[in-house]
């Protein structure tokens, strides 16, 4: 059965590995590969706002339909709030927008929650932020999140470094959520591996999608315990 996301701790470490780096021929067995993470993160990309393309609401209905684990599903996508309804409807549990992408970010943020509301079902909003985009540009748009992104990459392609310039923005985040006693997951999505989770971990995030370190490995399932251990000895 696939779970509805509650309200996370802030404080807990979750892992969500990024399906971009799954083999889609083969993809239930996949998907039962990564079980024992917290969430499944489903980039979903135009060929416009960023370069490549991937895939859209069917493809995502049909892994609804396979996964055990809440969907993360990203919007890389030029005029999201047009298409909430259509990616709310094929499964997405946690729905994330670009700063950049969007005009009236506080109401995207609000029209999320409410689409969910009128389904009866919880949907979560995220805000997300490309490595360039100012922590400021969210600011006041805080209390309408439930999630948080910053792309430690520039989004559209999967395999790139961790650019580590991000953790003051991390940091500084991290700094309103508690100073405003909000109950927000902080989340980094982009090069995240075993030797480089601990820096977003002790710089204020707590939710980490990672690709090419789960799923480059055997073992998934040993992949997703080594990171969250890691993620766990930070100075948080």
């Amino acid at each position: 059965m696939t779970q509805t996301p509650s309200k996370y701790d802030s404080s807990e470490i979750l892992i969500s590995p990024s399906i971009l780096a799954a083999d889609f021929a083969n993809l239930t067995s996949e998907l039962r590969s990564i079980e024992s993470a917290d969430l499944i993160h489903v980039d979903v990309m135009d060929g416009h706002f960023v370069p490549n393309l991937t895939i859209g609401p069917p493809v995502i209905k049909a892994i609804k339909k396979i996964a055990t684990r809440p969907l993360d599903v990203h919007l890389m996508i030029e005029s999201p709030e047009t298409y909430l309804e259509h990616y709310i409807d094929a499964g997405a549990d946690i729905l994330g927008v670009h700063v950049e992408a969007c005009p009236h970010l506080h109401g995207t943020l609000g029209e999320i929650r409410k689409i969910g509301t009128e389904k009866n079902r919880v949907v979560r909003s995220c805000a997300v932020l490309n490595p360039a985009t100012p922590a400021e540009s969210l600011e006041y748009a805080l209390d309408e999140a439930d999630q948080i992104l910053v792309m430690t990459v520039n989004p559209g392609f999967g395999g790139q470094s961790f650019i580590e310039a991000m953790l003051p923005k991390i940091e500084k985040i991290r700094g309103w959520i508690e100073s405003r006693g909000l109950d927000i997951d902080l989340e980094v999505d982009g090069g995240v591996t075993q030797d480089n989770i601990a820096l977003a971990a002790s710089a204020g995030a707590n939710l980490f999608v990672a690709g090419t370190a789960i799923f480059a490995k055997d073992d998934r399932k040993l992949a997703i315990e080594d990171l969250r251990a890691a993620a766990r000895k930070a100075d948080r």
